[in-house]
């Protein structure tokens, strides 16, 4: 009998620890799940914040490659607009949103998360528009529309196509309420993938030589470091097209009407290039175009006029040589940081000729030179 109640006894001592490690657990699973959400909402706090300041709404309207092609693809798209509902998601200025009433639209409701929405509608009511255009100063995730919308436009493009990762809360949108028969604006993208030389890459490394003619001492040591420093970190630049070392690939596109959140999510590709001639390879350079319906293209290309984007550049640890033919494979990949998911984390598999096959890994965050 003593035996029988010292059993149940420790039977049931082991259920109570194992409810109350259960329990730990849990709590224990709760805390991080909810430093992870504050840690979300203060990086979506930061963007937003970013969003209501001057310099960048001065940046993008300074850039009449980009306006234009928008006011164009809208203006051209008339017939899709006139008389009806569309969404504006991540407004800004609300440039767009008037656009959209000058081609003939109902009603506009022009979403705007960060406190610029203010001056949008301070912008709306100057050109005596607020009959048709309604400012929501929200987050477009929580915008109850009162109505299904026949148009979706967005300026949702980042650097490298994906950085700042708005294009989810389009698709978002799309998805609850754009009709089955709505209209995307732009309707596609697609990111291309091509190797570039740096013609000012070792005349940044020969400043460390020149120290010793300027200031008596040598600063030759300096020169590995700088290398790691200059391909450590993502850079936004303009390069020449011939700079661009082989036929760009691409990889990636998107049919804005279908893709998903999850495909977005985990962008990866092969490449293989062949090189146009004798030259050094300094790393890998990104640019993207955005298609409209009526064959309206806006892109970033090397190629191309000018615009804010640029183009990405991710340089290599050590530059490669190659002549006529030499074959560079490999593989990117992107996808947003697990806590920071407007940011990128991307890495490039690479192999140059018979040479070794290289890793390289990117954090793409605000420290963007």
């Amino acid at each position: 009998m003593n035996v029988m109640w010292i059993w149940n006894v420790a039977c049931f001592m082991m259920d109570v620890i194992a409810y109350l490690l259960s329990c730990f657990r849990i709590r224990e699973t709760e805390e991080g799940e909810n430093e992870e959400k504050k840690k979300r909402q203060k990086h979506d706090q930061d963007y937003f914040t970013s969003y209501a300041d001057i310099c960048v709404h001065e940046e993008m309207l300074t850039d009449t490659v980009r306006t234009n092609a928008y006011r164009y693809a809208i203006l051209k798209n008339y017939e899709k607009i006139r008389g009806k509902v569309v969404a504006d998601v991540g407004a800004g200025t609300g440039i767009l949103s008037v656009f959209c009433v000058q081609a003939g639209a109902k009603k506009v409701y022009a979403i705007e998360a960060s406190d610029m929405a203010e001056q949008t509608q301070a912008i709306v009511d100057e050109n005596k528009m607020s009959d048709r255009i309604d400012v929501v100063h929200n987050t477009v995730e929580t915008v109850v529309f009162p109505e299904k919308l026949d148009v979706i436009v967005s300026e949702w493009m980042g650097y490298c196509l994906f950085y700042e990762s708005m294009l989810p809360c389009v698709l978002q949108c799309r998805d609850r309420w754009l009709k089955k028969d709505g209209v995307m604006l732009p309707s596609t993208a697609s990111l291309y993938i091509a190797p570039f030389t740096d013609n000012d890459y070792e005349n940044r490394l020969e400043f460390w030589s020149e120290v010793r003619s300027v200031y008596k001492l040598s600063m030759e040591s300096m020169k590995p470091y700088a290398r790691k420093c200059i391909s450590k970190q993502v850079h936004v630049n303009s390069i020449s097209p011939e700079n661009v070392q082989a036929h760009a690939q691409q990889v990636c596109h998107l049919n804005l009407n279908k893709v998903t959140a999850a495909e977005i999510n985990n962008i990866k590709t092969d490449f293989t290039f062949h090189c146009f001639g004798q030259s050094s390879i300094h790393g890998f350079t990104t640019w993207f175009d955005v298609g409209f319906p009526e064959s309206i293209t806006l892109t970033t290309s090397p190629y191309s006029e000018g615009t804010h984007w640029s183009q990405t550049l991710f340089y290599i640890d050590e530059p490669y040589d190659v002549t006529q033919d030499t074959v560079i494979k490999g593989c990117i990949s992107i996808k947003p940081h697990s806590s920071a998911p407007r940011f990128l984390d991307i890495s490039v598999t690479y192999q140059v000729g018979d040479g070794p096959k290289r890793c390289k890994s990117y954090f793409m965050n605000d420290c963007i030179t």
